[in-house]
């Protein structure tokens, strides 16, 4: 681990770069599984549970959990290293009109990293660290069947107007972390180019807003309606 931490701040920021590609390309996999929980078409809920129990089952996505688990971590923690090292580079703080130059959602992406393990934390004991029989299910009005019932959790957590609001807010902190992280991704992979820079922002931009829009309308969904 020591050696690898002594890696260049480039090395760290592609392996970095990557890890967070690998974890948008499951950010979509996942949104696109939870949208089911909505009434979307009129077997949604059925749809949902044998998604739900594919990925709970099937033994390749329990390979892909070890890659998955150990890509937030590697993620967290090179976020963390290379933010000290930031720090240390500059141990008296640029004046304003200099910080001023750097991107608004940059600026703070070791803040939305923070606010975005505190929501992993409490999505993991809501429902993964409940399938494993580590935690109790949300209780609620509805009867969670078992450990893979995650549409009762979900019901149950959802029509909870704390929570559901509380993870809005937490939603729209990832969105911010992840407009920076997109253009980002490019740049430290050496894929940054003037000519095609404009046209990577403005995925970015779409996948940002869309993406944590798309959680979102699974909480406001119960907010409005029950």
């Amino acid at each position: 681990m020591s050696k690898f931490l002594r890696f260049s701040s480039l090395t760290k920021k592609f392996i970095m770069a990557l890890v967070g590609a690998f974890l948008m390309v499951f950010m979509l996999v996942h949104l696109g599984i939870n949208l089911f929980i909505l009434p979307i078409t009129p077997n949604h809920k059925e749809i949902f549970r044998e998604a739900v129990f594919f990925m709970t089952s099937n033994p390749l996505i329990k390979i892909m959990e070890i890659f998955l688990f150990g890509g937030f971590i590697l993620h967290m923690i090179l976020g963390i290293v290379l933010q000290i090292q930031n720090w240390m580079a500059r141990p008296v703080r640029y004046k304003r009109e200099g910080w001023s130059h750097t991107s608004f959602f940059s600026k703070f992406m070791i803040h939305t990293g923070v606010v975005i393990m505190i929501f992993l934390t409490i999505h993991l004991m809501n429902f993964y660290l409940v399938k494993e029989g580590i935690t109790s299910a949300p209780e609620g009005a509805k009867r969670v069947a078992d450990n893979h019932d995650f549409y009762a959790m979900a019901f149950n957590l959802f029509t909870n107007n704390t929570y559901a609001i509380l993870y809005i807010v937490l939603i729209i902190m990832l969105g911010f972390h992840l407009n920076h992280a997109f253009h980002s991704a490019f740049q430290s992979l050496g894929l940054d180019h003037s000519k095609y820079t404009p046209f990577i922002k403005a995925v970015g931009d779409f996948y940002s807003i869309i993406v944590p829009l798309g959680f979102c309308m699974i909480p406001l969904y119960f907010l409005i309606y029950y």
